[in-house]
């Protein structure tokens, strides 16, 4: 071994405690990149794979009914390269050992197995025989939530007729991978599935005997998306076309390409924090290195070693550390990457989603760490090549002190010793108590962030489920119903309380700008179902005009008091416009609201409805549900407290793993800042601690001295991490606004004191080592030593 590889050792070894805490601190930047994008590039590979191969269509065109023959001329669509037709409907259904009732969406394929868009990767069992008009594939989630397997049966009332199905295959869709009802945030597999089946005999069965409610169709490469949707409206429209989307609106991919899109920005800008920081602390650390062996640099440099060589020793030092902490992180981030892919399963469905750690991925790690040793450590690495032998065999110039700021402003006569110490320590090095400042308050935001998640999420069900969505049950129905059903259902057992809504298609337009949306009508001065302005006050559908959420006017670009232009997609397909009357709040979807009787009205229609929202006692939930499911006319049942329920479940696991994750690595932070910046005090002012207690100053206080440096920062930093917590939060929410849900920017002071204490103790940790080293200070020794 070279004698300046036994050099290094020795510098590693004198080191080990701050060698330590920035290696873990390199670890866990480096464990947050390897486990995002291994993640990101798990997640993108499988949804791209799994897109291609089961032919993931571009576009999709709901309507109401048409005749087969259009299928022909929408493939002479200019850019449409294949058409699948199909019937799509809900049912209710009933499903052995669930005593509520389940939605399933019921999916005509063909009755030969054949290439097909949004084709069918069968994981159990077979496809559906022909003839067999009672056969039926189910979603894999669904079934698995159900305990089905091949060969049990579920009922259905299918257009107003009760039938057993027999499940023959379990099976997975590229257009379900997130399975969820429309309306809801989170999937509950256990009352919402995907069902396929016969095409003949579903469509025989909803009077759609050759004709389709839906179609899916690819694009050729390079056609234009905008212009097939726009030809695809214009010919659906006498079907009662309820208005083409692309892609990127589809409720599963948008969810997904959310997630994916997610994880490649975190994996950006989390591992940026913590090798800032490292590269900050191996600054501090080589500086102070570079400085106490200046005699060594110089008798090295007296014996022959270049430049090259010294400036390589200790390049290498700052290397072998960050070398381990990619190491430590690589293998770190492998493991966490590994369970979060385990986690997308309980959400998306692949057939397969592998993990997948890409070598590229680890080379990439190794280089970003080194990158970030070198940046931090390049001044102190050149102070230490451009130092000629013959200066460096003289002390370092006395550093030069000065009054504080509070001195110079009179204040020196409120100011102990101690504290003129502490003071002017800290004024000399600005640069490093700010930085210092920076790290814990960074530590400090990650904490806030991580409870800023979960008090926002907890906050979007009290909002929307408790103070808007206050009904216990929501119907809806399968087609619009008469008045008449308004009194029928207050007949239904256990039903408290009753209010029908009117729920009508509809494209919104404004300038140039347009949105595919539905629009609510509401009773007035509806309990079950309120609107709330920003301030959480409630808002009476106006008798004319109309309400809509912050969030789709400002996608329309819309304000109070302008017109909306409103081109009903159902009925007479009516276009009027309304005065936007007032906003509202909601944190789920985008809505548009009105009085249901001017609804009604605008639609030149009786006081019909779509569906009702029911209050209903508890007692009486079980004889409900068994009705429910023989209802004919009803499509869908919504259950609040599942809802809530499902909600929680997901949630808390999540959350808590998360939120541990998140305490670990912020108190790696504020330990390894804290530790190595007093380390690095004690080693500098070894000599004057040790003078000042031989002229009288106590154990406590140079211990004051030395740590209250500390102390001040960390006070500092805490308001400042806590501001910088909210500005993250702010960032986050901004970029959540989407429009399946927003996470508002609701941060409780919990957070703040969670985060307190958290960095409160770790600084205690931190600060307790010091103590123990500055016990253990050999005055003779030191006072020996040369200046």
């Amino acid at each position: 071994m070279q004698s300046l590889d036994r050099k290094l050792l020795r510098d590693l070894v004198q080191l080990k405690g701050q060698v330590i805490a920035i290696t873990l601190i390199v670890a866990c930047g480096i464990a947050c990149l390897v486990t995002m994008m291994s993640a990101y590039d798990s997640l993108q590979l499988t949804q791209q794979t799994y897109y291609d191969r089961y032919r993931f269509a571009d576009v999709f065109v709901p309507l109401k009914r048409a005749p087969d023959s259009l299928a022909a001329r929408i493939g002479e669509t200019p850019g449409v390269q294949q058409v699948q037709t199909r019937v799509v409907v809900n049912v209710n259904l009933d499903v052995p050992g669930l005593s509520e009732p389940a939605t399933g969406r019921l999916i005509s394929i063909p009755e030969q197995q054949t290439p097909m868009l949004n084709d069918l990767f069968i994981r159990r069992g077979q496809y559906i025989e022909p003839g067999r008009r009672d056969q039926v594939l189910v979603s894999e989630a669904f079934a698995t939530a159900n305990s089905l397997d091949i060969g049990d049966t579920l009922g259905a009332v299918i257009n107003e007729r009760w039938q057993q199905l027999r499940i023959v295959g379990i099976a997975l869709s590229p257009e379900y991978i997130y399975e969820i009802n429309a309306g809801e945030l989170f999937p509950d597999p256990q009352r919402f599935g995907v069902l396929w089946m016969n095409q003949e005999a579903l469509s025989t069965a909803f009077d759609l005997k050759g004709a389709f409610n839906d179609v899916a169709l690819s694009l050729m490469p390079g056609a234009s998306q905008e212009d097939v949707l726009f030809r695809l409206d214009q010919l659906v429209k006498p079907y009662g076309g309820l208005g083409a989307y692309g892609r990127s609106s589809q409720v599963s991919h948008q969810l997904l390409d959310s997630e994916i899109q997610g994880l490649s920005a975190a994996a950006i800008m989390v591992p940026l924090i913590f090798l800032g920081i490292a590269a900050f602390l191996l600054n501090l650390v080589m500086a102070r290195l570079v400085s106490t062996q200046r005699e060594q640099i110089a008798v090295l440099k007296a014996f022959g070693y270049s430049n090259l060589d010294v400036g390589f020793h200790f390049l290498k030092l700052v290397l072998l550390i960050t070398f381990g902490g990619a190491v430590l992180g690589t293998a770190l981030g492998s493991w966490l990457g590994f369970l979060m892919t385990e986690l997308y399963t309980q959400y998306f469905q692949f057939p397969v989603l592998q993990y997948r750690l890409e070598p590229t991925l680890l080379l990439t790690a190794v280089g970003v760490s080194g990158l970030a040793a070198i940046v931090g450590t390049v001044q102190a690495v050149r102070r230490a090549v451009s130092l000629p032998p013959a200066e460096a065999m003289r002390p370092e110039p006395p550093t030069m002190y000065r009054a504080t700021l509070l001195e110079r402003l009179g204040l020196k006569r409120f100011l102990s010793p101690v504290v003129q110490i502490i003071l002017r320590n800290l004024e000399r090095r600005i640069v490093q108590t700010g930085l210092a400042v920076i790290g814990i308050a960074l530590a400090v935001a990650i904490l806030v962030i991580g409870r800023y998640f979960e008090g926002a999420t907890q906050y979007i069900v009290e909002l929307q489920f408790r103070q808007i969505q206050r009904e216990d049950v929501t119907l809806i129905f399968n087609q619009p119903l008469s008045s008449r059903a308004r009194y029928e259902l207050m007949e239904l057992p256990g039903v408290l309380q009753s209010e029908p809504f009117r729920s009508v298609p509809a494209r919104l337009r404004f300038q140039h700008r347009t949105y595919l949306s539905g629009i609510t009508g509401i009773e007035p001065h509806s309990e079950l179902r309120r609107l709330l302005d920003k301030d959480l006050q409630p808002v009476e559908p106006p008798e004319s005009g109309i309400v809509l959420t912050s969030s789709l006017a400002d996608k329309l670009g819309i304000a109070r008091g302008d017109f909306l232009t409103l081109e009903v997609l159902e009925g007479e397909r009516p276009t009027r416009q309304v005065l936007v009357v007032d906003l509202v709040d909601e944190l789920i979807g985008l809505g548009a609201y009105m009085d249901i009787h001017a609804l009604n009205e605008l639609m030149r229609e009786g006081q019909t409805i779509s569906g009702a929202y029911l209050a209903v006692d508890s007692n009486q939930l079980a004889p409900l549900y068994e009705q429910l499911k023989e209802t004919p006319a009803v499509a869908s049942v919504a259950l609040r407290d599942r809802l809530i329920t499902k909600f929680n479940e997901q949630i808390t696991g999540s959350f808590a793993a998360m939120t541990g994750v998140l305490v670990v690595f912020a108190a790696v932070i504020a330990f390894g800042v804290v530790y190595n910046v007093a380390r690095i005090a004690l080693s500098e002012r070894s000599r004057e601690l040790a003078t000042l207690r031989i002229i009288g100053f106590t154990q406590g206080e140079i211990a004051v001295i030395l740590l209250g440096e500390q102390a001040i920062v960390t006070a500092l930093a805490i308001p400042l991490g806590c501001a910088m917590g909210y500005g993250l939060a702010a960032l986050i929410s901004t970029a959540y606004d989407s429009e399946i849900f927003r996470l508002p920017l609701i941060v409780p002071s919990s957070s703040y004191v969670y985060a307190f204490v958290v960095i409160t103790l770790t600084a205690v940790a931190s600060g307790w080592l010091i103590r123990r080293q500055l016990n253990r200070l050999d005055l003779i020794a030191v006072l020996k030593t040369r200046e």
